[in-house]
């Protein structure tokens, strides 16, 4: 009886921790502003590179380049925001626009 109480306890405890690890890239934390900012910009790239393949501007090797690219850039993002608390600060902002910038100008040079 002891040692189903203390199993039960620690079974609790471990869900409540994997609860928590999941909250916290809450669907509030992704959708702040500048998050919401940055993530929006690599959805429209994403976009912008499937219209050029079609249109055949772009080849697919070319595309898969620079997805990979913005795939860095939303890694990157995350894990900017995973050390504050969901958010990213505005220098951090500006350091992922800026990379953005950079993809954008490849994605128009095609």
């Amino acid at each position: 009886m002891k040692t189903s109480l203390i199993t039960t306890a620690i079974l609790v405890a471990i869900l409540f921790t994997a609860t928590a690890s999941f909250a916290q890239d809450s669907k509030w934390e992704q959708r702040h502003p500048r998050r919401d900012q940055v993530n929006d910009r690599l959805g429209n790239q994403n976009n912008r590179i499937h219209d050029k393949v079609e249109d055949g501007k772009m080849s697919r090797r070319e595309a898969a380049r620079i997805h990979h690219e913005d795939h860095q850039v939303r890694m990157e993002e995350r894990a900017m925001a995973s050390q504050n608390h969901g958010h990213i600060t505005r220098q951090e902002q500006r350091t992922l626009n800026s990379q953005e910038n950079h993809i954008s100008r490849q994605i128009r040079n095609h």
